[in-house]
């Protein structure tokens, strides 16, 4: 390790300078994820519609009681009660943050909302909304602030997934619109990387207003107790150093998702087998091989569709 290495790794992360827009930073996450930042030095703009757990209402209290927080605590901050499913307002919050502060560093999209429903019964409103506030309202904050991560050729993303990802019976309009934030943290990522733009996600574990009801969480499967006999999830100020981190200019990776659990940070990603290879593929090779399509040994995990592509190629006729 030299001086340099030793230097880092003792040294504290700071965000002085920096100014970082924080969405659904009322409560929860968001909320220590501002207070956090705030507390490296960075300047927040805390963003939060106030609305109740299935998206209805608002609230402007929530957003600026944190903002009011951070600036009692000595702090520089402002509140934002906009939706971000409202694309003006979300560029005017943009715009006025660089009024306010000069500059914009970095997004964290947390603002969110949840239900549970039976899928044969599910209102195709449902998912619309689901839709509309966290992909198209993590959309257009990002949209918002490229122009100006590109023109000073820095920036940082983060996406808020979920655990849920993996299969998750009764939040099948959440699940799936988080699953379209994974497709978009991958190819915002393809469009940052030459112009210093890093765009990474996280799937929090927390005890929060949308996770913390233990009724959704049986009936989604995720009350598991690990060996401690403690539930696998956080308070969030427990989890929020995983996306502060992925916004800081230390940051060394792009397009990567982060699972984080409070006591447990790790990489979450996918995977392509080699599978099984043969000229003139039928359904009964498929069904024969099947072992071999499915082998995971060997796997590759591609960062790109080029990748993904080449690694495909690598391994057919």
């Amino acid at each position: 390790m030299n001086d340099s290495e030793v230097e880092r790794v003792g040294s504290e992360l700071r965000f002085d300078d920096r100014v970082v827009i924080v969405t659904g930073a009322g409560r929860a996450i968001g909320r220590a994820e501002a207070l956090l930042l705030a507390e490296r030095g960075a300047k927040v703009v805390v963003n939060d519609l106030g609305g109740a757990m299935d998206g209805s209402g608002e609230d402007t209290g929530p957003a600026y009681e944190v903002a009011r927080e951070i600036v009692d605590l000595g702090g520089e901050a402002f509140g934002n009660a906009a939706s971000v499913a409202d694309q003006v307002a979300m560029r005017a919050l943009v715009a006025e943050t660089v009024d306010r502060f000069g500059r914009i560093d970095a997004v964290i999209n947390n603002a969110g909302i949840l239900t549970t429903e039976d899928v044969s019964t599910l209102p195709l409103e449902t998912l619309e909304r689901h839709l509309q506030v966290h992909l198209i309202g993590s959309f257009n904050v990002t949209q918002a602030a490229w122009p100006h991560f590109v023109e000073q050729g820095y920036g940082r993303v983060v996406m808020t997934l979920t655990g849920a990802l993996m299969g998750s019976a009764p939040v099948v309009a959440y699940s799936t619109a988080k699953g379209g934030l994974f497709g978009l943290t991958r190819n915002l990522a393809e469009n940052g990387a030459a112009h210093g733009i890093k765009v990474n996600a996280i799937v929090p574990s927390a005890f929060t207003r949308l996770a913390g009801d233990k009724d959704i969480r049986d009936r989604a499967g995720i009350s598991q107790l690990n060996s401690l006999g403690k539930e696998g999830r956080g308070q969030p100020e427990e989890v929020a150093p995983a996306p502060v981190f992925l916004v800081h200019e230390e940051c060394p990776v792009t397009g990567e998702v982060l699972t984080t659990t409070g006591t447990n940070v790790a990489r979450w990603f996918l995977a392509s087998t080699p599978g099984y290879t043969q000229a003139d593929m039928t359904l009964e090779a498929i069904r024969d091989n099947w072992d071999r399509v499915c082998d995971e040994r060997g796997y590759a995990v591609p960062r790109t569709t080029s990748e993904h592509a080449a690694f495909r190629t690598s391994h057919s006729l």
